[in-house]
């Protein structure tokens, strides 16, 4: 694992030094290396990945190889739109939150072991859980590009270059990517609701609440776009507070007890 992992470091790192060299460089970094660079990194961290989850005793699903998990679905994501979409912006911070997720993984090693085998329904309802969290945490990212780019236009910093996507382009990109979300986090709740004995006992009171007050924060902001029309101010806003009531809806528990109590 240790091996898998270093090497998914390594080739993470050499994806990030190609990615900010050249970030507001005219003609941009060179998509296909970064790409192919990052592919290899994305593989090595599945392997990882793979080593430290699936284990003798069941699957281990600990805190540190849950976020790396679904650090893996971003980064992956990213790499393979690397050049459909323009997102050359915040793929430095992808990578980057890659290569910490890496060490994670055997910097801190907690277990919490799980049998998904023996219920297939909580895997579906975990599957779609992470698929809903990564979907809406690379809509938070959009919406750090989004105010990035904003900004620059209103100081007129704004430099031509094929890493700086347009601003609509972002904008149109942001609710798509919060729609993808809102229906994995809608799907993720029914299967909660559906298989889960009581999503409100043994401590899981607080990750239901606040992933329902996410979908409530989520729903109003594509409500108002419908009918009213959204600033982008205020989508970035209502994007990142959805983002960070799901950050502590799937991490705020998890941290206080696997890493300050363990």
């Amino acid at each position: 694992m240790v091996i898998f992992s270093a090497s998914a470091m390594f080739f993470y790192c050499i994806a990030l030094v190609l990615v900010t060299s050249r970030l507001f460089h005219p003609d941009g970094p060179n998509r296909r290396a970064v790409a192919g660079f990052a592919a290899i990194a994305v593989i090595l961290h599945a392997a990882a990945l793979s080593q430290v989850i699936f284990t003798t005793d069941g699957q281990n699903f600990s805190l540190t190889n849950v976020i790396s998990l679904v650090n893996w679905i971003i980064a992956f994501t990213f790499t393979i739109l690397m050049f459909r979409l323009k997102v050359i912006v915040v793929v430095p911070v992808v990578y980057a939150c890659s290569v910490l997720s890496v060490a994670l993984l055997w910097l801190l090693p907690p277990k919490f072991i799980t049998h998904f085998e023996l219920y297939p329904e909580v895997l579906a309802h975990v599957v779609l859980s992470l698929m809903a969290y990564s979907a809406l945490m690379i809509a938070a990212l959009y919406a750090i590009q989004l105010a990035m780019i904003q900004n620059k236009l209103k100081k007129k910093q704004f430099m031509l270059s094929p890493g700086i996507p347009p601003l609509m382009t972002v904008e149109k990109q942001l609710y798509h990517l919060v729609i993808i979300g809102v229906i994995l986090l809608s799907l993720s709740l029914a299967t909660g609701f559906i298989f889960l004995e009581d999503m409100f006992a043994d401590g899981k009171g607080h990750k239901a609440i606040l992933s329902i007050m996410a979908w409530f924060v989520y729903i109003t902001m594509l409500w108002q776009q419908y009918w009213v029309g959204c600033k982008i101010r205020t989508a970035v806003i209502y994007t990142l507070t959805g983002a960070s009531l799901l950050s502590l809806a799937y991490f705020g528990a998890r941290i206080v007890k696997e890493l300050i109590l363990n």
